[in-house]
């Protein structure tokens, strides 16, 4: 969910106070998204609020909390946080899993105990959100999309900012650990850069969870995330301590993280340049997808382009693939 989280502390709307937390979005007349409702953070239920609710006694066994039950559950709270339960289909376990924790915690029985919880308490709902991030990042994931940004778009993207005299500006929203915008950073610098075009590029990289943004701006990582980079780029852009590799700093120029919440914020643009992979176009409710779309189209420079997920689509008579290059979107005006 460049951009979800893995456990509370996982990824995306994590790190905080989400800015979104349960209440539907409504658009404001500016192209942003202003917030309908917001109840503030809780940490818990108050004191005798989980037996009045549910709770369990000391020494009470727990029932067992189905598969079956979490679905259930799922399927009556998405909607409620502006989510899609297709889109939850093939990561439902890694979020019942810590949906059951979070029960546990409180001293709950279980789904329906939480519901009611959530009926009672508003406090709840972001703690609930937080369990509904999924993160999965790693450098030049999707490698045909790279392929082509780093033989088309960028290259096209580096001569029209040349001709009108700026620098060039892209987006990565929903960034989780800095993978994406790091590998579209190595991508230039070793391209475009070296290509001669004379052009600065700035990334603008945005999550909703604090602590991923705080491993973003460390750069280090495991080498289970860079084994789709090639070879000499690993050489180039990154610096082996022991287990960990490192982003070499004229890799992280250029590059600034941000913490905002797609679905109630945007940085203002204009861009030449938005991924958002894996993130709105799967786990966004319908409208709300919308209206992301709306968004990102007010933010890109004519025939700015949009990247999305390997298994996500566009179809919006403001966008027409870009030929020969997967999931990559042209604005049309």
């Amino acid at each position: 969910m460049n951009g979800l989280p893995p456990d509370p502390g996982g990824r995306a709307l994590h790190q905080g106070q989400p800015a979104h937390t349960g209440a539907a979005l409504s658009r404001a007349h500016s192209g942003t998204y202003r917030r309908a409702r917001i109840p503030k953070l809780a940490t818990g239920v108050p004191a005798g609020a989980a037996a009045a609710i549910g709770g369990r006694p000391a020494g009470r066994t727990v029932q067992v909390m189905r598969d079956a039950d979490c679905t259930a559950f799922l399927q009556w709270a998405l909607p409620q946080l502006d989510l899609h339960w297709p889109g939850f289909r093939k990561v439902r376990h890694q979020v019942c899993k810590r949906v059951r924790r979070r029960i546990n915690a409180l001293g709950l029985n279980g789904f329906e105990s939480y519901r009611k919880c959530l009926e009672t308490d508003p406090r709840e709902w972001p703690v609930l959100d937080q369990c509904c991030h999924v993160t999965m990042s790693r450098f030049f994931r999707d490698r045909g999309v790279f392929d082509g940004l780093r033989s088309s778009i960028l290259p096209a993207i580096a001569e029209r900012a040349r001709s009108e005299g700026r620098q060039a500006h892209c987006w990565s929203a929903g960034c989780a650990s800095g993978e994406e915008p790091y590998s579209l950073r190595i991508l230039w610098r070793a391209g475009v850069r070296n290509a001669g075009f004379g052009v600065e590029l700035s990334i603008m990289a945005t999550d909703v969870d604090e602590a991923l943004l705080d491993r973003a701006r460390d750069g280090c990582y495991g080498q289970t995330s860079l084994h789709e980079v090639p070879p000499e780029l690993v050489a180039q852009a990154f610096a082996q301590t022991g287990s960990r590799f490192c982003i070499r700093p004229q890799y992280r120029e250029g590059v600034i993280f941000l913490k905002q919440d797609l679905r109630s914020q945007a940085p203002p643009g204009p861009f030449d340049l938005i991924l958002c992979r894996n993130l709105a176009f799967t786990y966004f409710a319908p409208v709300l997808r919308q209206k992301t779309l709306a968004m990102f189209a007010e933010r890109l420079v004519p025939k700015g382009f949009l990247v999305v997920g390997a298994h996500e689509q566009v179809r919006d008579a403001r966008f027409v693939s870009a030929p020969g290059i997967p999931r990559t979107f042209m604005k049309t005006g």
